[in-house]
């Protein structure tokens, strides 16, 4: 999601479509969108599957990177969330990971 500075949703952008258990996530595709509607931040979000919420050591690596990405570009990650389809969900944020 991409939000304006007052943390307004502006676009809704999908970047990627994983396999059944694994995703390859690349900034550059998550902050495509960003860019493209002048956002000053973001939110990302991901499904698992496997109904499981609890971020993976590669969920986190990702956040990480977003972070880092979001920094350069000066569009702010204000969270990573995983969410399952019983509508439970893992704040990456309040994990302390993004």
């Amino acid at each position: 999601m991409c939000l304006n500075t007052k943390n307004k949703v502006v676009a809704v952008h999908r970047c990627h479509v994983g396999s059944l258990n694994s995703s390859l996530v690349h900034p550059r595709e998550v902050f495509k969108s960003a860019i493209l509607n002048n956002s000053a931040s973001i939110i990302a979000a991901h499904q698992h599957p496997s109904y499981d919420v609890v971020a993976s050591r590669e969920d986190i690596e990702v956040s990480k990177r977003l972070v880092e990405a979001g920094r350069i570009l000066g569009i702010e990650l204000l969270d990573h969330v995983i969410v399952n389809a019983d509508g439970e969900y893992t704040s990456m944020k309040e994990k302390g990971h993004a």
